[in-house]
């Protein structure tokens, strides 16, 4: 039944961009940490890369998250001479998160997730009627 491999379809989806939140708000609660010590490396952002994944099983295509990895941009380097992380010039190292571009990422995880939502919810009311009428 094509309604259902369309359940699985958006299941997958909504699990993938659940994820993709979770690393997200992960990222945003590291957004002000800096490392222990001035030899450290303080906490390095992190993405999510999505790739099709076939169930042979249904014969379509889900989307999975293909891997989480970290962001290779230079981290922030502020003025701070008295801070206890700060390198023997003065300065100590932030994380590399911009939290704007976090809240996007964020915002665009929520709308993807929430169009699968409704993909459930459409389809599942599909179903439904067909029932309704099967009975009746």
């Amino acid at each position: 039944m094509d309604l259902l491999k369309s359940l699985f379809i958006a299941a997958s989806g909504m699990q993938s961009q659940g994820e993709r939140m979770r690393v997200v708000a992960e990222n945003l609660a590291n957004a002000s940490s800096v490392a222990l010590g001035p030899d450290g490396t303080p906490y390095r952002r992190k993405t999510v890369t999505f790739a099709n994944e076939l169930d042979r099983t249904l014969g379509v295509e889900l989307v999975k998250v293909a891997r989480i990895g970290r962001d290779s941009s230079p981290f922030t380097l502020k003025y701070e001479p008295g801070h206890p992380a700060a390198n023997a010039a003065g300065y100590v190292a932030y994380p590399n998160v911009n939290a704007l571009v976090e809240m996007m990422d964020l915002r665009e995880a929520q709308r993807s997730y929430q169009a699968n939502l409704r993909v459930l919810e459409t389809t599942r009311a599909l179903a439904s009627r067909t029932l309704d009428l099967l009975r009746g």
